[in-house]
This record gives C-alpha cells, sequence and structure tokens, in this order.
C-alpha cells in the first residue's frame, strides 16, 4: 500500500523551529519530485518547497527561503521539511506530496493535480 506518512507538527512560538519528516511506504523515493505545500484557513494550498529524489536539487518559495530547508535520506525513504524562524504567517497543515517518476522539477512546480500522493498533513501553530 503507498503510503505518505507525516509527523512533526505542532505548537511552537514565534521564532522557534519545528522538524516535519514525510515517510514513504509501498515505493522507493527514486526518480521522484517531492514536495511540501501547506494551506491555511481560508486560503488555497500553496508550494513551499521541492527536492529531487535523484540529484537532491531544492527549490524555495520565496515566502520561506533562508528559514525553511529540505533534505531528504534516501536510507530512510523519508524527506525532511526544517523550519527554523517561524513567523505568524506560517501556520498552516503541511502535506507532503510525491509527484513520482519526475525527477526534474516541472516549470510549473505547485500544480496540486501533478501530485499524485499526499500525506495527511500536520498541524504547525506558530503562537506567543
Amino acid at each position: 500500500q503507498v503510503q505518505l506518512v507525516e509527523s512533526g507538527g505542532g505548537l511552537v512560538q514565534p521564532g522557534g523551529s519545528l522538524r516535519l519528516s514525510c515517510a514513504a511506504s509501498g515505493f522507493t523515493l527514486d526518480d521522484d519530485t517531492i514536495a511540501w505545500f501547506r494551506q491555511a484557513p481560508g486560503k488555497e494550498r500553496e508550494g513551499v518547497s521541492c527536492i529531487s529524489s535523484g540529484d537532491g536539487t531544492t527549490y524555495y518559495a520565496d515566502s520561506v527561503k533562508g528559514r525553511f530547508t529540505i533534505s531528504r535520506d534516501k536510507v530512510k525513504n523519508t524527506v525532511y521539511l526544517q523550519m527554523n524562524s517561524l513567523k505568524p504567517e506560517d501556520p498552516a497543515v503541511y502535506y507532503c506530496a510525491v509527484d513520482r517518476g519526475r525527477p526534474e522539477f516541472r516549470r510549473d512546480l505547485w500544480v496540486v493535480y501533478e501530485y499524485a500522493y499526499w500525506g495527511q498533513g500536520p498541524q504547525v501553530t506558530v503562537s506567543s
């Protein structure tokens, strides 16, 4: 059974850090694009970051550049999103998603329907 299991969400103070994990089961992340999206209440789902599981190329939305880091662990078949310097505008449900068989990024990275597999989406809350 193909699954993406996410963990690591929670409550953090402004300026704090969280690390999200996305573990794939039922398939190997080898030639795929893996992305993190987020969706806040009343807003559209937006792309945050993505990584090629092939060569490790990464991309970040301007809103998180310099604060978030995406990485992968091939042995654990897991992708991570390290989130530092969290801001009040970062709270959302964070989803990992996989565009299978796509080691090179599409011209438009954030087309939701191109991603066949989705995690369950842990909540990230930033509050003092």
